[in-house]
């Protein structure tokens, strides 16, 4: 893909296939939902269109439609968290515990299992984890976002993100475990 193509949409066409499957899957981990996880996919899109001419030949591209579909499976996740939250609701931050360790957990999938199987496992367990547990795992594990970068973004304290993942990887640990068991069960 050259800045001097004689055919931009072709370009543009090209650079959206070659990434798109990155952009989905960060979408859709953060949303836990492939509908509303290709309607970011596609505003991703919308807004790198309009940013073609610097995005083209970037080696940051990635990064950058990443970022931005984190921002915008967030921004979604608010939007629909505002709609159904009623008064006294959900837990204060200064209910939460001051400091939390860094849980260390094991790898929950017999090593015996394929990687793509693997993969599935995972992506299957996440997507069953509450949205408060979900999100911080994925932008701390898979954005690669600290402890307050995950607090500015979801305008929480960081205690209750440690609170989060600590709790989000015990279930997540406990329904791998599960899935591999049954798994095992029905296999044997």
């Amino acid at each position: 893909m050259s800045a001097s193509s004689p055919d931009p949409a072709a370009d543009f066409v090209a650079f959206m296939r070659a990434h798109q499957d990155r952009v989905y899957s960060t979408a859709v981990r953060i949303l836990a939902d492939s509908v509303q996880a290709e309607d970011v996919a596609q505003s991703v899109f919308l807004k790198a269109y309009e940013r073609f001419a610097e995005l083209r030949d970037s080696p940051t591209a990635i990064g950058w439609l990443r970022a931005v579909a984190t921002n915008l499976a967030i921004n979604h996740l608010k939007r629909y968290r505002r709609r159904f939250v009623f008064l006294g609701e959900g837990q204060r931050d200064d209910e939460e515990p001051e400091d939390l360790p860094e849980l260390v957990m094991p790898d929950p999938v017999p090593t015996a299992v394929a990687g793509t199987q693997r993969h599935a496992l995972v992506e299957a367990a996440l997507r069953g984890l509450p949205e408060h547990q979900r999100v911080p795992l994925v932008l701390y594990h898979f954005e690669e976002l600290s402890y307050l970068q995950i607090a500015e973004r979801l305008q929480i304290s960081v205690a209750k993100v440690k609170t989060d993942l600590f709790r989000g990887r015990a279930a997540l640990l406990r329904t791998i475990a599960e899935q591999s068991a049954t798994s095992d069960l029905l296999a044997g």
